[in-house]
């Protein structure tokens, strides 16, 4: 069985990022590594911009424990990727954040996946509860 393909609509916040010339592989279109960068890119833009979380100044920090990708649709330089974002799951000490990545104009998605954070004190790298303004902020883009 097959998942259908998200669009745009399934989202919550959006982030505009330009492909770039060294994007592109030897086939002539980004290669699948670029993708994880765009989601590392859309969830460190989200904390910032939307929850409100400066990862150099926080005392604590969201590592990365797990990342997958599907891929439905090639992108190539000089299309323009939106990164969608929508919070799956708020734990304890994680997020779990559902991405979309959408060429250009289009509605349904080049690429989706997700991409877990768990959250350690940065000083002692020791798990810690997710703190409450930031479980609330977070809320607010949950699907």
């Amino acid at each position: 069985m097959t998942k259908a393909i998200g669009s745009r609509a399934d989202y919550r916040w959006f982030l505009t990022i330009p492909t770039r010339w060294m994007d592109n592989d030897v086939f002539a279109h980004v290669n699948n590594v670029v993708y994880y960068s765009w989601f590392d890119t859309t969830v460190a833009r989200f904390l910032m911009d939307a929850v409100g979380i400066n990862p150099l100044a926080s005392a604590i920090v969201g590592f990365v424990v797990e990342t997958q990708c599907r891929y439905f649709a090639p992108t190539a330089f000089p299309d323009v990727i939106t990164g969608g974002l929508r919070v799956a799951h708020i734990g304890n000490t994680s997020v779990r954040y559902e991405l979309g990545m959408f060429r250009n104009d289009e509605d349904r998605a080049a690429a989706e996946g997700h991409f877990v954070h768990a959250y350690v004190v940065k000083a002692t790298g020791k798990p810690t509860p997710l703190p409450e303004a930031m479980r609330a902020a977070l809320a607010r883009f949950q699907r």
